[in-house]
């Protein structure tokens, strides 16, 4: 895979590495992580960081997506993962989350600001989406501190139970 890297202030964004797979499974595998994303189960099977992590690598090079693991620079931890997913069409959805130990810090809206630079300045989309359960506000100043502008409520299959819930939709066009 070809580097692709971000550093911001606190925070280095890079492609996902074998070695990472136990920190990954670690931070994702609390039940406060899975019910609260749509794709990530609990409980996290060991081998799924590693099965995710060869993905990452694959759609890269396909073309699919860019999915970042965040590392906090000063002290080398990964804190959680970011990643522009279903490119194509000039577009793509944001995806995130920050494990447990590193919540309230900030990472997820410095992480988010970094990727949407990327994702228009690098890959030259013209248009980003994402959606958060509704339960989860917090997610939704990450995504309002990234400039995207809410469109109202759907519903989504979500969290770790695989039940529809609603959510709260988002997107940011290139230039806005």
């Amino acid at each position: 895979m070809d580097e692709h890297r971000i550093e911001t202030e606190r925070l280095t964004l890079r492609p996902p590495q074998p070695q990472d797979a136990d920190e990954v499974q670690r931070l994702a595998g609390d039940f406060r992580i899975a019910d609260v994303t749509r794709s990530i189960p609990h409980p996290y099977p060991p081998e799924l960081a590693q099965q995710w992590i060869a993905r990452c690598t694959q759609d890269w090079l396909d073309g699919k997506a860019a999915s970042f693991v965040i590392i906090e620079t000063g002290s080398g931890q990964l804190v959680g993962s970011i990643t522009l997913k279903d490119i194509g069409r000039g577009e793509a959805e944001v995806g995130y989350w920050i494990g447990v130990p590193y919540w309230s810090r900030g990472y997820a809206s410095e992480a988010c600001n970094a990727l949407v630079d990327f994702a228009f300045r690098q890959l030259r989309l013209r248009r980003l989406y994402a959606s958060h359960l509704a339960r989860n506000p917090q997610s939704g100043r990450v995504l309002f501190k990234a400039g995207f502008r809410h469109l109202g409520l759907g519903h989504s299959e979500c969290g770790s139970q695989g039940k529809v819930e609603p959510v709260e939709l988002y997107e940011r066009v290139s230039g806005e």
